[in-house]
């Protein structure tokens, strides 16, 4: 009995030390750990002084996570592995998800971009005027990490303040002989030539007089002089109502709007919720709702046409390439997936060069001087973009359908030849459904990419021509996920309704998630029947 204590103490010795962790290692986790930690918390504490608590609330959760998981060392082992990628899920998937969500239900758009607070401050901003009788103060204008400053001199002090911070004195500064500003201790005071080249930045500077903005503000248009301004329109925060000079009164609509009794706004607005307005709109504006139709078919269109011409020249090609008393086979297999080792991107752009009307290459060579508008006229953009996307996607299928075949027995196809089959018969009852047990997950994910494939599409021809019948900057060759890029103003238009955008992006996600569905039960069918 002794022995086997002795004999088990030993073991647990050898064991303890086998699994002792080296002083350096502790050391490097503690560091990465705290750098961890003080990271979460300076986020954490950011979005608390932001109002953020459900973004401060996340922080705190990945700090004490972190450390629960990598501070014990011979603890959750699977989950030191697991929680990077969760994390990263989270915040890069889960939280982008919830996000759009949250916009889609929303009115975040023009004019309603900021918050209430926000729009109030701004609302007294853009209606203002001189104060009367106020005097003209000696003024400069300066630059500080990056922002434009105001300087004045008032009452023989010199102050600087910039775009929503009032006015503070600054010691040291330098005065001309006329009383003006030439410089102040870290700030670069502009000089004539470029406050006239950045006059835009230099109207909209308003430096409040005090914290609260009904006080008034500083400004200047030459640089040289300041005036006290004004609002003339005056904010009751009481009653949260705004009042102009001829006594209107504008109140809260509930639609993220000050508006008076008989229908007028004042701009901007600020976000609030919307309920499913977005996705009414969606189908019942008569603008919105048939260019929505029209994309949808073809984006419908364009995924299946996609798929299926990528698949046939992509199997009929494998076919081809199996045979193995081909001489050269490697070399032509190896030629065969060039077009996917090129980025697409710039294949769209090569192609939107050939296809061009005047001198493209395949009008002038291909097709002997001819005349077709390949990228203006609906129907042929269409057929520019799937051949395009033929030449992009043939050599994916090549290669899954080849690898497919190649796994396919060859007993099998010997047994097909001795009974008598064709080599179309056994193509169609042996060969074509083996294959489409591996492929059809493939096929499926295809679908879904092309489906959403912006990079071809905006690239070759940016969704036109473009529709006739609507002030929307959309196309006969858009498809949603363009569409909602478009609708979203990152195109460059100016029209910004992310609202409305995040909107159609849940019905692309539940689009794509209901073909998805039903493929995979179809691909189970074939995996039975197999």
């Amino acid at each position: 009995m002794s022995t086997s204590l002795e004999e088990r103490e030993a073991k647990g010795t050898r064991a303890r030390a086998t699994y002792s962790t080296p002083l350096w290692v502790w050391v490097i986790k503690i560091v990465l750990l705290g750098t961890i930690t003080a990271i979460a918390l300076l986020g954490a504490l950011t979005a608390a002084t932001k109002g953020s608590w459900l973004v401060m609330a996340g922080f705190l959760v990945i700090a004490l996570v972190c450390l629960l998981v990598y501070l014990p060392p011979n603890r959750f082992l699977p989950a030191k592995y697991l929680t990077p990628g969760l994390i990263f899920l989270l915040i890069f998937t889960v939280g982008a998800m919830i996000y759009t969500v949250w916009v889609a239900f929303t009115n975040y758009g023009d004019g309603h971009s900021v918050s209430k607070d926000d729009a109030i401050v701004s609302i007294l901003q853009q209606n203002q005027a001189r104060v009367p009788d106020t005097p003209a103060y000696p003024a400069a204008v300066a630059e500080k990490d990056g922002m434009l400053w105001l300087v004045i001199v008032k009452d023989d002090q010199v102050l600087v303040g910039h775009n929503g911070q009032p006015m503070e004195p600054v010691e040291g500064a330098e005065l001309t002989s006329l009383g003006g500003v030439r410089s102040v201790p870290g700030f670069r005071t502009l000089e004539f030539a470029e406050l006239s080249s950045r006059s835009a930045e230099v109207g909209d500077l308003q430096v409040p007089l005090t914290d609260n903005a009904a006080d008034g503000y500083y400004r200047t248009t030459t640089g040289s002089q300041a005036f006290v301004y004004n609002s003339t329109i005056t904010y009751d925060q009481a009653a949260d109502t705004f009042t102009d000079t001829n006594g209107v009164v504008y109140t809260d609509n509930g639609e993220g709007n000050f508006a008076s009794p008989d229908g007028r706004t004042l701009d901007p607005g600020w976000r609030v919720a919307v309920g499913f307005d977005n996705f009414r709109t969606a189908f019942s504006s008569e603008e919105i709702r048939g260019p929505f139709l029209a994309i949808t078919a073809w984006t419908f269109a364009f995924a299946f046409l996609s798929v299926l011409t990528t698949f046939v020249l992509g199997l009929f090609l494998a076919i081809v390439m199996n045979e193995p008393r081909m001489t050269g086979q490697k070399v032509y297999r190896t030629l065969l997936i060039l077009p996917y080792a090129f980025p697409a991107f710039l294949s769209a752009l090569i192609f939107a060069g050939l296809f061009n009307q005047e001198f493209g290459f395949v009008n002038q060579v291909l097709l002997g001087g001819a005349d077709i508008p390949w990228l203006t006229d609906a129907t042929w953009a269409k057929v520019a973009i799937l051949l395009t996307n033929l030449w992009l996607g043939y050599p994916y299928m090549f290669l899954v359908s080849t690898g497919a075949l190649q796994s396919i027995p060859e007993d099998i196809l010997e047994a097909a030849k001795v009974d008598g089959a064709s080599p179309w018969r056994t193509f169609m009852s042996i060969k074509l459904p083996l294959l489409m047990v591996p492929l059809a997950p493939l096929l499926i994910s295809s679908f879904a990419f092309n489906f959403n494939n912006f990079t071809l599409v905006f690239l070759l021809t940016r969704g036109w021509p473009q529709f006739a019948d609507t002030s929307l900057n959309v196309g006969h060759t858009d498809i949603l996920i363009t569409m909602v890029y478009k609708l979203a103003g990152l195109d460059g238009s100016t029209r910004h309704d992310y609202g409305l955008a995040s909107a159609f992006s849940i019905l692309i996600f539940i689009l794509v998630g209901l073909v998805s569905y039903i493929g995979f039960r179809q691909t189970k069918t074939l995996e039975n029947l197999n």
